[in-house]
């Protein structure tokens, strides 16, 4: 090898187990030998090798080996017996195929290379070693991060899952720390699939920011008395000779005794006979084709070779678990996994999945309810052995912060699934409760036992809206990662798309099976006994249903988004956000009753005043609450204009119409609005938020969901914190009420015109990109553009209107909506609308491109890859075809604006937590987010949160106009605002 030259080395282990995952089980037709993996193996080898110059890695290499792991005993289990003890057995079907992948790597003209006593990864430091000495570059074709200590000048990965290539800089952003710091944050963080030790209660996060501070390990453990946190100071000083030992198992060895040389690893074109003649062996007879075609060999000539099956008490193989391979390849695929071609394109993937998942009918009759310890802890080994479990929580209550446990659903396999009762109770309630049922495992000891299985990172944990299992688990110690959301799965692949993201709804669209609903198990209404009176064998089958079809949507779902190309959206935007929510959650936010009191008794006198003004103008007194005596009213005998009838026969007195009655001047609408505005913030915030004071806590502590808007954007319920008018006198005093404990100030940070910015970037619009990198007021360079009125000295009502239109036009606001807003003609507001795009042609130009693209494709795409579908922008009615229309031009600015706050509150945690500040993240409101800090921090706080913010979109996506956030610190939320 020589200077010049680039060696491939694939991480032939690796690929095996990612083979084995990607698709459902293969046999050979002539004999039902398990050829799944074989074909996965030989289906991306034939890949990599005829496409490496088209991937990510964009290199065409002169050398190339596999290299897999010889046996499960290597020198490191000298230094440290547990060493990967924990490890299951591979599936009794792969074992056979070790061999056969090797004599598949053989077939392709490959060196196939392995060593007793050391693993796959130490033969690959090694020949990096020598390929660098020999002035050559390496390419370690694989995403371990074991090897990422490696990487360095002449030597990078490539994740053919991904396609994509993993520099220095990539491995920086990804760990904290650079390459040659690999080694000692993971002597730090440890390694539960390996049995590696690290240091308890240090994970990735606090290793970089030691290593950060300190050094390195060696500088660390010296000097491990400053670290001023008690229980990590004492952690690192009691468990320091575990962080030497981890730093030893985890150093890759480069000087192994190799005895194949560089020059045995050129590469050389494809034998075509041989080859084919072990794919017809295999019977593979797709690949056969295009394998012939390629090397132009002609297929109907060669005879199936003769190739040895090791039985499977005989095979070796590498001796690693089947479930951390599982989880590699479902958290990692994407759409470039494998040849894109007939037998493993993506979509085929997804269907062969969506085919497994729902090949078995779901029998709710042969689950199994769990009473001992001896059984549960049969089942927790099954599901370390699968890899991957379904689990599902039932409890009291739909507010995980006082829910109580009631039992939890475990599902390995599709129809393997049960459930374990821990709260049942005998008897109605009384004021002492029922008496617990007989049989039931004490609660303290199930979680204790089910908690090492929550909390092991081999084993993939699936649920469905899994913040609320995550709240009430963590209420109880127990952890869950890692984890992935069927809704969240469902949502990034199909938001807008009617019939939500519940599991019913999804059971029956993809699985063709109508759950058990809950009010037959439960009852309803004054028939309702709560899931802890229902009897164990019920509560089984419906408990156990709903773990057991989580897993089967999860097989389902999953294929989908790499299929789609949909991966990054639901790993950048969806899944890391759920434990920062889950976190908000639980810590709520304070609110002062003795505001809220006085609030709502300020609130009553207001309305009361505003109900005699409308008695006056009515001439006698009516129920205001009732729509039928209002219309009657407005229309019947007052004859405003306006008036439509609904489906039931009675007057429309929607608020829309009410608003533009008040608009066009009429005084009787108006002071309904206002009434109704009045007796709404009363009833739903001062006089109900007082009764969602957590009585342990005593503070509010809202619900957030993911999957409820179309858009991207979050919403909150009991209580609803983002519906609170900031814009009314009565909406900003109910904002005083929320307060900061003592000692302590709140923090509002809040992103400045988002959609603007973001309008300005994807519509490429010069002047408003200058005016924001100018730091102008846009809203004047805007009506100064329109009006040619000078910025300096301009009026105030002009400005106003030139505020309303942009932010109007974000909305698709019409003539008639603009007119009403400025109490101007219709006349001049369409004028105004056809002014504003002639001086910004680029805005209309992107309305038409939008809705253009939605009309193709039935759906808009955000700035990150977020898609937002607009099945009906299709219709033939027109009205219904506009309003799409309009909300997909919007979709796309309030869609990217929402992910980029998402991004932002994902990085949040580990930037205030790097900075050593305490300050923690307490609400989230469209645009702005809330934080609590100790007084003595909050003038370092408000910079470390402003940059977050301000760069929340980068590196994924770079704007060519700044964000700018505005933060400030204040006793309440309306102050710091």
């Amino acid at each position: 090898m020589k200077k010049g030259d680039h060696l491939f080395l694939v991480d032939g282990s690796g690929y095996i187990f990612r083979a084995y995952h990607a698709l459902p089980p293969l046999t050979r037709k002539s004999d039902g030998l398990p050829i799944g993996a074989v074909s996965g193996f030989c289906n991306m080898l034939w890949k990599l090798l005829r496409e490496a110059r088209n991937t990510d890695a964009g290199i065409t290499p002169t050398h190339f080996a596999v290299i897999f792991d010889y046996s499960s005993k290597t020198f490191r289990n000298d230094l440290y017996p547990e060493y990967k003890a924990n490890r299951s057995a591979p599936p009794e079907d792969l074992i056979p195929q070790f061999g056969l992948i090797r004599e598949a790597t053989r077939a392709f003209n490959l060196p196939c290379l392995e060593m007793e006593g050391f693993e796959a990864d130490d033969l690959i430091a090694t020949y990096c070693r020598l390929a660098c000495e020999a002035g050559g570059d390496t390419t370690i074709v694989s995403s371990d991060k074991d090897l990422m200590q490696l990487v360095g000048p002449t030597v990078g990965m490539y994740d053919p899952m991904r396609d994509r290539q993993i520099g220095i800089l990539d491995v920086i952003e990804k760990w904290g720390v650079p390459p040659e710091k690999m080694i000692d944050l993971q002597a730090l963080t440890g390694d539960s699939v390996d049995n590696v030790p690290g240091i308890p209660g240090i994970g990735p996060k606090t290793a970089a920011q030691l290593l950060e501070q300190f050094g390195d390990l060696d500088a660390l453990l010296e000097r491990a008395s400053e670290i001023k946190q008690n229980k990590r100071r004492e952690s690192i000083i009691d468990n320091a000779d575990k962080a030497l030992i981890s730093r030893q198992l985890v150093t890759l060895r480069t000087d192994v005794p190799v005895t194949e040389a560089l020059d045995d690893f050129v590469l050389h074109p494809a034998d075509g006979p041989k080859l084919i003649g072990f794919l017809k062996a295999m019977e593979f007879s797709s690949l056969t084709r295009r394998v012939a075609e390629a090397t132009g060999t002609e297929a109907g000539e060669i005879e199936a070779a003769t190739v040895a099956v090791e039985r499977a008490d005989t095979a070796h193989g590498p001796d690693v678990g089947s479930g951390v391979q599982a989880l590699e390849v479902d958290e990692k695929t994407a759409t470039g996994t494998a040849a894109k071609e007939e037998g493993f394109t993506p979509s085929f993937l997804a269907a062969k999945r969506a085919e497994a998942a729902v090949a078995d009918k779901i029998d709710v009759d042969a689950y199994h309810c769990v009473r001992d310890l001896p059984t549960l802890e049969v089942w927790i080994a099954e599901a370390r052995e699968a890899g991957v479990v379904a689990f599902d929580v039932e409890t009291t209550s739909l507010d995980p912060m006082q829910a109580e446990l009631c039992g939890f659903s475990l599902a390995t396999a599709p129809g393997r699934a049960c459930y374990v009762p821990l709260g049942h109770k005998s008897g109605q309630d009384d004021l002492l409760g029922g008496g617990l049922v007989d049989g039931q495992i004490p609660i303290r000891d199930a979680l204790s036992t089910l908690k090492p299985l929550m909390e092991d990172s081999s084993v993939l944990k699936i649920a469905q809206n899994l913040k609320y299992d995550l709240v009430v688990m963590q209420r109880h110690g127990v952890d869950v990662t890692p984890y992935d959301d069927t809704m969240l799965l469902s949502y990034v692949l199909d938001a807008g798309v009617t019939g939500g993201h519940g599991m019913d709804f999804l059971a029956d669209k993809w699985l063709g099976h109508k759950t058990i609903p809950f009010k037959d198990v439960a009852g309803s209404g004054k028939s309702f006994i709560g899931f802890h009176q229902v009897p164990l064998d019920k509560a089984t089958c419906y408990a156990a249903e709903d773990a057991d079809v989580t897993l089967r949507l999860w097989q389902v779902l999953k294929p989908r988004l790499a299929a789609k190309g949909l991966v990054s959206v639901y790993e950048r935007l969806e899944r890391p956000l759920v434990p920062v929510l889950a976190a908000m959650e639980q810590r709520g936010i304070s609110v002062d009753r003795q505001i809220l009191s006085r609030l709502s008794g300020d609130l009553a006198q207001g309305a009361a005043r505003l109900e005699e003004d409308i008695y006056a103008l009515i001439g006698e007194r009516i129920n205001i609450g009732s729509p039928r005596q209002l219309g009657d009213i407005l229309f019947g005998r007052m004859g405003l204009p306006g008036g439509s009838k609904t489906k039931t026969g009675q007057w429309s007195t929607s608020a829309q119409l009410l608003e533009d009655l008040a608009a066009e001047g009429h005084e009787l609408p108006r002071k309904i609005v206002d009434w109704r505005q009045l007796t709404k913030l009363k009833s739903t915030y001062t006089d109900a938020l007082p009764g969602f004071i957590h009585p342990e806590t005593g503070r509010v502590h809202t619900s957030y969901a993911l999957a409820a808007t179309t858009t991207g954007r979050l919403s909150s319920s009991d209580p609803n914190l983002q519906n609170i008018p900031i814009r009314t006198a009565e909406g900003r005093k109910i904002r005083t009420a929320f307060i900061a404990e003592k000692g302590h100030k709140l923090i509002s940070a809040d992103y400045s015109q988002i959609e603007l910015r973001v309008l300005a970037d994807v519509a490429d619009i010069p002047q408003l990109k200058q005016a924001f990198a100018d730091g102008a007021d846009i809203h004047a360079i805007t009506a100064s553009e329109m009006f040619n009125v000078p910025v300096e000295g301009m009026p105030s009502e002009v400005r106003r209107r030139a505020k309303a239109i942009n932010f109007g036009i974000i909305y698709g606001i019409s003539a008639f909506g603009l007119a009403n807003q400025l109490s101007i003609p219709r006349e001049e507001a369409g004028a105004y609308i056809k002014q504003y795009f002639e001086r910004f042609p680029g805005i209309r130009d992107y309305m038409d491109e939008t809705k253009a693209f939605a009309r193709e494709n039935g759906y808009v795409e955000t700035v990150f890859g977020r898609r937002i579908h607009y099945p009906e922008i299709r219709s033939s009615n027109p009205s219904v075809r506009a309003f799409n229309e309009r909300a997909s031009i919007n979709a796309r600015l309030q869609g990217t604006a929402a992910d980029i706050i998402r991004r932002a509150m994902i990085r949040m945690e580990g930037a205030l937590a790097e900075a050593g500040l305490s300050a923690r993240m307490l609400l989230q409101v469209h645009d702005e987010l809330i934080f609590e800090s100790v007084e003595g921090e909050v003038e370092a706080t408000i910079p470390v949160v402003r940059t977050v913010m301000e760069n929340a979109a980068m590196p994924a996506v770079s704007l060519s106009v700044p964000l700018q956030v505005d933060a400030r610190a204040a006793d309440n939320w309306d102050e710091a605002h």
